[in-house]
């Protein structure tokens, strides 16, 4: 599809011209489009010969200059291009050369237009004083409008348009013209195209090279270790003759207390050595002194020891230094590349008859004991299939457990709608209704027609010739070679009957089907009474003639219609009713294949596809105002932080306390009235008089202490008043923090609830969860284009799961091969460094219970198992990271529908009190009980006589959606149109009842 501007071209629709019309129009092959007039034709070509962005840019950069700014760039070692293209503009913004289209400002103020035909440079030129000139240039430009003169001017009288060369320009021209290694200090180099264009040399100096620029690192970074301080005994390189010497350190001589004359006495050595010691390690010289050191590649000098008289000091090898240890790796890293841990992964279980290990009963599921391995893919590809397009299909959401319940015990016996309805629903889509038209909605393989073939035959059956007669008389050999003749056309009629004994049908599908057309049956959705079952006979034998269908479709038609048997309706039916399950679950996921062809199936992703466009532009929109939310809120976080310290509480004032008055007790005011005027009876009469006089007083006190409160109340009223109006803005600030809390919390509960519809709309494919070490896909089929549940309007959406296991799927082919089961020279190299090859890893940390390649399959169902996977997944590994991010985010949901599922699995007489104890009545207390036992004896009496039929979950699914939407089931007719019409007010409420959509049940169903 051809784009423009993001969009794509639509070609015009070709206009009504009649033929009878000598017209003539114009015609573009390419498109097909046809044009009346010629201006049209002509808008219409240069529409589609305009050049993009990028080539205009390049015919718009000046020429003459391209090759002197490649040459500027061409090594420069500028790691980012926005600092080249800085420079590289600063310096030829005010250069010209030749060829280039200029305005010249000449003699009397006139602007001319030209092209520079020469230009010369003057360098910098050195003054009698020392000041150095600026250089500059001198350009000859041809004036367009005088060819026959010429202009000379300087730097400052010359300049060209603005729009020719600007840095945006100048960026889109280097970025396609040069390119750059991905190392630090790689230089820029033109593209070999464009230097040989513009002969540039490609050839990159020796000093740019990213080997010498290794090499040359590394050097700095011996010399940087060499020059580091260090103590000559920690040095032993000192004393190489041709290594790099460091001088010791030069210290003051420690002063003496004695005379200088003593210090002259014994400042000269005695001949022959030093004084008795006074020897050192600095070759017979005083610490401070001077030391000779022999100079590096000399021949002719002698070591010091040997010019001082001293035997050479004895040599000092230094160890080699040991090289610096491996970096650590940078994680994520391969996941097989990771050393062992001591940790198994939790216990797979298997939902089949046949692991690919032999296990205990432990890991079986009890489900799985009729089911083969090679089943259980198309039982989970079959059941996502149908919950994800139930609205399609018109069914009701249900469990895998019911499904897989379902698709055994169906039988004549046992009627399960779940299954009738499942085959019918599906084939409904196949071909449309028979007042729609009958239309096969899929491509079939056309059949042979009888009729035709056996014209064919009596066509090309040749007439027989007679024998020819030997001429002349008949010996041995011709008789013989007559013989020879006859036993082989004998041996070739026998093995070409052997042929098509082989390939002649082991079914009697065409005699059941002689004079029954499915399709037209179909389209009458005539499912009664094995109606839908030779129906699927009839398609399968359509289908067994393609060369891809034809074997699955044939071993079916065998077990549905065997030679042995006389074909009808009614054996069909009777056979489909006894099929092994393992057949049941092939023929299904035929049809469901099949269903993906539909104009249903496509419109309907298309409509979810569309569905999501529109999710995510809300989520932007919600994501938008989220942000500015936050950036607000933290602006007034940043003013609440500015007014806190004037809004603070105010601290309780402490009144000082008097040493020697008296002190103010707390609870005076809460004394009855009459303590303070009556004074009780004592028998000391001094202690009486004391009170006495003193009671006026005490009256006088309160009265003073009572004025002083109501003053103190006044100073807080007035404060508080004061505190109130300086808060305003304060409090103002705080419920404006509050407000945008709350509108945060509801973007994020918005865009929670888009991205659940995301999830519930992406049906296209099932989404994995990841991969493990071992290449093992992890599946969790509630991860997106269902409800977490099902259906919240489903007859058994009391369950509260769908699926509710993690499924294990091993690798494909290309991946065992690759990373499992590889090439012994390989494995060899693997096992020198983990001390065991990939297989034996793998069977050490997966332990008892493995899946081997893609059609094998196990599950986990305990949310234990969850938390122990997690801790089995490595997160330093590429895959394992992955994975394991997946699984914490959807850890929550994942447990939760576990738990359902094992509730949901318990059998209700475990969860229910028996009979029994229902009717236990307590009576005093507990120690006696009443016991009902009415109905007892009728009761064991039934039970002995007829025994219970076995009841399964699946029973209570019910296809509340067909009675809701087409009003009756699949399996059933449809009833007969009525003929008066609906009354206004039933119209009424059938528009205006909304139409339920995914992303709208997804906000009222279980999240």
């Amino acid at each position: 599809m051809v784009l423009f501007k993001r969009k794509p071209v639509q070609f015009l629709a070709v206009p009504d011209i009649a033929d009878e019309d000598h017209t003539e129009v114009w015609h573009i092959p390419q498109t097909g489009e046809v044009f009346e007039t010629y201006e049209d034709y002509l808008n219409r070509m240069d529409f589609y010969k305009q050049t993009n962005g990028a080539a205009e840019v390049e015919q718009a950069f000046p020429e003459p200059l391209k090759g002197p700014i490649l040459r500027r760039v061409q090594f420069s070692v500028i790691s980012r291009i926005d600092t080249l293209v800085d420079k590289i503009y600063d310096e030829f913004k005010k250069d010209y050369y030749p060829g280039e289209a200029v305005t010249v400002h000449v003699t009397g103020g006139a602007r001319l237009q030209g092209v520079v035909r020469d230009k010369s440079h003057f360098g910098r030129k050195v003054l009698p004083d020392g000041r150095l000139t600026e250089p500059f240039s001198r350009y000859f430009v041809s004036l367009d409008s005088q060819p026959d003169q010429e202009a000379v001017v300087d730097d400052t009288h010359i300049f060209r348009d603005r729009k020719v060369f600007t840095k945006a320009m100048l960026r889109s021209f280097i970025k396609k013209t040069v390119t750059r290694e991905a190392w630090n200090g790689a230089p820029w180099t033109v593209k070999h195209d464009v230097a040989d264009e513009y002969h540039i040399d490609s050839r990159v100096p020796p000093h740019l090279r990213h080997e010498n620029k290794v090499l040359e690192r590394k050097q700095m970074q011996a010399q940087k270790r060499l020059s580091q301080p260090d103590l000559l005994h920690h040095n032993p390189g000192l004393y190489s003759p041709t290594g790099p010497v460091r001088l010791p350190e030069l210290k003051p001589a420690p002063k003496s207390h004695k005379s200088k004359a003593h210090q002259a006495q014994h400042a000269i050595p005695p001949l022959g050595g030093v004084p008795k010691g006074k020897h050192n390690n600095f070759g017979g010289h005083e610490p401070g002194g001077f030391m000779h050191l022999p100079l590096p590649g000399n021949q002719f000098q002698f070591p010091i020891s040997f010019r001082n008289n001293q035997p050479p000091p004895p040599p000092v090898f230094s160890h080699p230094e040991p090289p610096p240890p491996p970096p650590p790796p940078k994680y994520p890293i391969e996941d097989l590349q990771l050393g062992l841990r001591d940790l198994v992964r939790p216990q797979l279980k298997y939902l089949c008859s046949d692991p690919p290990e032999n296990v205990g009963p432990e890991p079986m599921s009890p489900l799985g004991a009729k089911i083969l391995m090679k089943s259980v893919g198309p039982l989970l590809e079959t059941w996502d299939t149908l919950n994800v397009y139930c609205e399609i299909f018109k069914l009701d959401s249900f469990t895998f457990d019911d499904f897989v319940e379902a698709m055994q015990v169906a039988s004549e016996e046992v009627p399960v709608q779940l299954f009738d309805e499942i085959h019918c629903s599906v084939l409904k889509i196949l071909v449309t209704a028979e007042a729609d038209g009958g239309k096969v909605q899929i491509q079939l393989p056309e059949l042979e027609d009888e009729e035709d073939d056996e014209d064919d035959e009596e066509e090309g059956e040749p007439t027989p010739e007679p024998e020819p007669q030997p001429t002349g008389r008949t010996t041995r050999r011709s008789l013989a070679k007559l013989e020879a003749e006859r036993l082989a056309a004998e041996a070739a009629a026998a093995e070409k009957e052997m042929e098509e004994a082989e390939h002649a049908p082991k079914h009697r599908a065409e005699d059941v089907l002689n004079g029954y057309d499915w399709i037209e049956h179909l389209a009458k959705r005539d499912f009664k009474e094995g109606g839908w079952q030779l129906i699927m006979v009839g398609l399968l034998h359509q289908l067994s003639k393609n060369d891809r269908l034809k074997a699955s479709c044939d071993e079916l038609l065998e077990q549905l219609v065997p030679k042995d048997v006389e074909p009808s309706q009614e054996t069909v039916r009777q056979r489909y009713a006894a099929l092994d399950v393992n057949y049941r679950v092939q023929a299904l996921q035929i049809i469901c294949m099949l269903t993906a062809e539909t104009k249903a199936i496509r419109g309907y992703m298309e409509d979810c596809s569309e569905q999501m466009t529109a999710y995510r532009k809300e989520k932007i929109d919600w994501q938008r105002k989220r942000k500015q939310a936050i950036e607000d809120l933290k602006a007034l976080n940043d003013q609440r932080k500015i007014l806190l310290p004037d809004n603070l509480p105010p601290s309780p004032t402490l009144e000082p306390v008097k040493v020697n008055g008296d002190v103010k007790m707390s609870d005076v005011d809460e004394l009855p009235n009459h303590t303070s005027d009556e004074i009780p009876d004592s028998n000391d009469d001094g202690q009486a008089a004391r009170k006495l006089r003193r009671g006026v007083d005490r009256i006088a006190e309160r009265k003073r202490k009572a004025e002083q409160a109501l003053e103190k109340k006044e100073k807080k009223a007035e404060a508080a008043a004061k505190q109130s109006k300086q808060s305003k803005q304060f409090t103002k600030v705080l419920k404006d923090i509050q407000k945008k809390e709350d509108e945060i919390a509801e973007c994020e509960r918005e865009i929670a609830v888009i991205d659940n519809d995301l999830r519930e709309a992406d049906c296209p494919r099932t989404r994995v969860l990841g991969k493990d070490r071992f290449w093992n896909r992890y599946y969790w089929f509630e991860r997106n284009g269902m409800p977490y549940a099902g259906l919240p309007s489903s007859s058994t959406a009391d369950a509260g799961y769908a699926n509710g296991c993690i499924w294990v799927q091993g690798p494909d082919e290309m991946e065992r091969e690759g990373y499992i089961d590889m090439i012994p020279e390989y494995q060899n190299e693997y096992k020198a460094k983990f001390d065991m090859t990939v297989p034996e890893r793998k069977k050490l940390e997966e332990g008892a219970t493995s899946v081997y390649n893609a059609r094998q399959w196990g599950y986990l169902a305990d949310p234990k198992s969850v938390d122990d996977l997690l801790g089995w997944l490595d997160p330093r590994g590429f895959n394992e990271f992955k994975l394991r991010k997946e699984l914490v985010n959807y850890r929550d949901k994942i447990v939760k529908n576990m738990e359902n599922r094992k509730e949901y699995l318990t059998p209700a007489a475990a969860k229910e009190e028996t009979p029994e104890k229902k009717d236990e009545v307590v009576v005093n207390g507990g120690k006696n009980k009443r016991m009902s036992t009415r109905g007892h004896g009728r009761t064991a009496t039934t039970a002995a006589t007829t025994p219970e039929p076995p009841s399964y979950r699946c029973l209570n699914w019910q296809n509340t959606t067909a009675l809701e939407e087409i009003g009756h089931l699949h399996t059933d007719e449809p009833p007969p149109a009525r003929s008066r019409k609906q009354s206004k007010k039933k119209e009424a409420a059938a528009e205006s009842e909304p139409v339920a959509t995914r992303g709208k049940r997804a906000k009222q169903g279980p999240k």
